[in-house]
């Protein structure tokens, strides 16, 4: 018998060990199985939940800017805009730069926005203490003993609008102080300050249109006969006779009013008479006498270049907005407002004549009870087929804006108005 090898033999205290090892593993891996029997399944749903948390956390936040960009390229793209033209423009003048802009280089017509351009070319020009004045003369002789003045009644205007009832009055008193009961005369209407022309280029015949009259009374072209009846209910008679040019000249009323005051009932209330004597204002210092809207024109473009507007695809036709032959873009309406901003004085004279959205004006029945009430400063428009707002508002971020919206080629007026008050709103959100 061979003998055992001294390697094979395993001491009992040994394999003893290895038993005790071997059930140790095996409790330990039941211990395991247990507690991953007891553990919730992981599911897709899981799997999806982590997925949107990871995404939520890791996605930036959009800035004001970018919101705003957001919300009104979506308003661009609505289905109104496939049958009719809208270009509109917003610059943030707090931080000088464009916060959106859409066709801002389409050529439309402004309708009254035009009436912004002109108000801000007459604060630019005549500043807001020019002084309208209406005056009346005495251009001859009073002789006393027939208590006559021997000679004419002389009224010269310079296209007060505001010319009204007691300043007729104030006329009729100053003659009654010369102690005369005659006019030998005649009542002459000196209407020098501007052409003959008495409409506007391009204006529609069965418009409302005013009377381009150097000299009205209660919005009527009827000055000198209307003071002519009033001397006669006093007691003055006006013969009429022709009368040789004489020397002897006194003045004996003259009324006057601010640019100041003729500018607000023309922006708030969109007056067209205003917006063509502040027009013709323009033109008259430019032009000296006789006038024209060229004049005025001319001006305008001046403005606008120094302004480094591109006025090619500019028309100003006249100083209202009535013309159909007015044309701008919403980038040079928006490049004047910023001008404006930009001039101090200019931006003082021209923010308390527009509009106060839900307030006052134009505006006072739109954007009530949404966030753009009270914060948006706008000049209106309205001819058949348009629609625009321009001016200024104070952004949800407390940034001052300005912008031009222009609404061409609608079935009405309301389809543009609500679409510029629901971008005020955005802005003012």
């Amino acid at each position: 018998m061979s003998t055992p090898d001294a390697h094979d033999y395993t001491p009992y205290y040994i394999m003893k060990e290895q038993r005790y090892r071997i059930a140790s593993l095996w409790l330990l891996l039941l211990v395991m199985m247990q507690a991953v029997a007891q553990e919730p399944a992981y599911t897709t749903a899981d799997s999806d939940s982590l997925t949107a948390d990871t995404a939520a956390t890791s996605q930036p936040q959009l800035t004001w800017e970018e919101r705003i960009r957001q919300t009104l390229t979506g308003m661009v793209g609505e289905s109104m805009f496939q049958t009719s033209q809208l270009g509109m423009i917003v610059w943030d003048l707090t931080t000088d730069s464009c916060l959106f802009s859409f066709n801002e280089h389409q050529r439309l017509r402004p309708a009254s926005t035009q009436k912004a351009v002109t108000a801000i070319a007459a604060l630019d020009l005549l500043g807001a203490d020019y002084i309208f004045t209406t005056s009346l003369s005495a251009i001859g002789e009073v002789v006393d003993s027939t208590a006559t003045l021997e000679g004419n009644i002389v009224c010269k205007g310079t296209m007060d609008p505001l010319f009204g009832n007691s300043d007729m009055n104030e006329f009729v008193n100053s003659v009654k102080q010369l102690g005369i009961k005659t006019i030998s005369g005649r009542i002459v209407a000196d209407v020098s300050f501007k052409d003959t022309i008495r409409w506007g280029d391009g204006w529609c015949w069965d418009d409302d249109n005013p009377s381009l009259s150097p000299l009205l009374v209660e919005r009527k072209d009827n000055f000198a006969e209307t003071l002519r009846q009033r001397l006669q209910r006093e007691g003055i008679t006006v013969e009429g006779a022709a009368i040789a040019p004489q020397q002897q000249s006194r003045e004996l009323c003259l009324r006057t009013r601010l640019l100041s005051e003729v500018l607000r009932p023309m922006m708030k209330r969109s007056d067209n008479l205003f917006a063509e004597a502040v027009f013709y204002s323009i033109a008259h210092r430019q032009g000296g006498s006789k006038a024209s809207a060229r004049h005025a024109r001319n001006y305008i473009y001046q403005l606008m270049q120094r302004a480094g507007i591109d006025t090619t695809p500019v028309h100003a036709a006249d100083g209202s907005g009535l013309s159909l032959y007015n044309y701008t873009t919403p980038l040079a309406e928006l490049q004047l407002l910023r001008y404006a901003w930009k001039d101090g004085t200019i931006y003082d004279g021209l923010l308390p004549t527009l509009p106060i959205a839900g307030e006052d004006g134009t505006l006072q029945s739109r954007m009530k009870g949404t966030p753009a009430q009270g914060k948006v400063q706008a000049k209106t428009g309205t001819v058949t087929g348009v629609s625009a707002l321009a001016g200024y508002l104070t952004a949800a971020n407390g940034h001052r804006l300005c912008f031009s919206i222009m609404n061409q080629g609608i079935t009405s007026a309301k389809v543009g108005r609500n679409f510029q008050d629901r971008v005020c709103a955005v802005l003012c959100r």
